[in-house]
């Protein structure tokens, strides 16, 4: 018996030797995380196949939420398409439900060298969650805000606050009441190449190792270092490259969100100039820019990557009507600039558009759940990484009009922000073609027809709230 079931052996393995292993089912394709797509490298791909990022949630820390809050908005989020949240590893006591991360002793005080359990239960339950429902998160891990003003009052870092170091030996001040871009708080400067403040630090890297100690072991997640920020390159590199050590074999796509609104600024060059250190692009602070400057200086990003290509993500998208922000309305950027953010990110080739959380942003509602679904309706006829914008097709267009992306010959889609009347040249691939007119304020075909087109064709659209018209030729 004992020799049969040898034979037995020794027979499948030549077997499996003699078809290849490409021959047996290939179960570990579906376990392939978030990474940058081979064949698309613009895009992100995820268990195997490329991805489009569309988000818009209610808040920027959902892992301080009580799971059940979790369950439900994850829940409406996946209902309507959106697969892309971002998360800051922030909290602040004034918000009410959240918690810090350290633990509180009887006196009221922090000690710094001890977890708070349930801060890392909360952070777990969000990527388990996350994690059933394929939602990518954009995680960051510094938020320069929780430092500044009247955070930093309650802040277990200040030391009025814990046990484990005074103000003379850490080098914090009481009070930082500048805004957080100024960058004068030491707590950003800690790293050895800056003040090399080793007594910080060490309670810093702690944070970032106990957060690697879950996150790691996660497939859907990807990495930011800090909030907008306008710190020192030596900031973010250290903890960039300290990541990906931590990270060993496992490659973890991490960038920097740099606050410069001008993304021709130096700032910005740290990314678009490092792609050893950062393997994508954030440029969500281009949303400060309007209309067709919006789109230009996008395009001008993705152009200058070209020799190098990688995702472009945009995780906030700015502008909501109800915001008490004075800046944001002096600016114009409304609920409508949010809107046409969010569709010219995408008809401009860049990897990921999620709308920021209220009231900075519109969050979660009937306007961005229609806009996404807008999307996955277009999905569901052409893939936006097949095609490229081609705004020279446009003729007679008026600046801020339309946009456009194509794959000429093929596909062309193009988006109306408002009413608008254009050429859309076809570069004389003539044919039959199917012309789809879609609705973004309610999500809705409203139109359909086909029409022989030569060179040219008349797009007339008349919805004041945007519209998608995809022409696709008949085979």
């Amino acid at each position: 018996m004992k020799i049969i079931f040898y034979k037995y052996i020794i027979g499948l393995f030549f077997l499996v030797c003699f078809f290849g292993f490409k021959n047996l089912p290939n179960n570990n394709l579906k376990d392939k995380g978030i990474r940058i797509c081979s064949k698309f490298p613009n895009y992100w791909e995820y268990k195997g196949s490329p991805i489009l990022l569309l988000g818009g949630s209610n808040d920027d820390n959902l892992f301080q939420w009580s799971r059940e809050s979790i369950v439900s908005h994850l829940d409406s989020m996946k209902l309507v398409g959106a697969n892309y949240v971002r998360n800051t590893m922030s909290d602040r006591k004034d918000i009410g439900f959240e918690i810090y991360p350290f633990k509180q002793l009887e006196n009221g005080k922090y000690d710094l060298s001890k977890w708070n359990p349930e801060y890392w239960n909360r952070f777990t339950n969000f990527l388990e969650e996350t994690k059933k429902r394929d939602i990518i998160v954009q995680l960051e891990i510094w938020d320069r805000f929780d430092y500044s003003k009247e955070y930093w009052l309650p802040n277990p870092y200040n030391p009025i606050n814990n046990i484990n170091y005074g103000y003379s030996e850490s080098s914090f001040e009481k009070e930082y009441q500048s805004h957080p871009g100024s960058n004068t708080h030491s707590f950003f400067f800690t790293v050895p190449s800056l003040d090399d403040n080793q007594l910080i630090l060490q309670f810093q890297k702690a944070f970032v190792n106990r957060m690697l100690e879950i996150s790691l072991s996660y497939n859907h997640i990807i990495y930011c270092m800090d909030n907008e920020t306008s710190g020192r390159e030596e900031w973010s590199k250290y903890w960039a490259t300290y990541i990906k050590e931590k990270a060993g074999r496992k490659k973890v796509p991490l960038t920097e969100m740099w606050d410069a609104h001008n993304l021709t600024h130096k700032q910005h060059l740290r990314t678009f100039d490092h792609p050893e250190v950062y393997d994508f692009v954030d440029i969500s602070q281009n949303c400060w820019n309007k209309e067709f400057a919006h789109w230009q200086e996008s395009q001008r990003v993705i152009s200058y990557l070209n020799t190098q290509p990688r995702p472009v993500n945009n995780v906030k998208i700015y502008g909501n009507d109800a915001s008490p922000s004075k800046s944001l309305k002096e600016k114009g950027i409304d609920s409508e600039h949010a809107v046409s953010c969010f569709f010219r990110n995408i008809i401009g080739g860049l990897a990921s558009s999620r709308f920021h959380r209220p009231p900075s942003g519109l969050g979660l509602n009937t306007v961005t759940e229609n806009a996404i679904k807008s999307i996955r309706m277009i999905e569901k006829k052409v893939k936006l990484w097949d095609m490229k914008p081609h705004m020279e097709l446009l003729l007679e267009c008026d600046e801020n009009e339309a946009y456009i992306s194509a794959l000429s010959g093929d596909s062309y889609l193009v988006y109306f922000p408002k009413e608008g009347n254009v050429v859309l040249n076809i570069e004389e691939n003539e044919g039959n073609y199917k012309i789809d007119y879609l609705s973004i304020k309610d999500a809705r075909w409203k139109d359909s027809k086909s029409l022989r087109i030569k060179n040219n064709v008349t797009l007339n659209v008349d919805y004041p709230e945007g519209t998608l018209v995809l022409l696709q030729k008949e085979k």
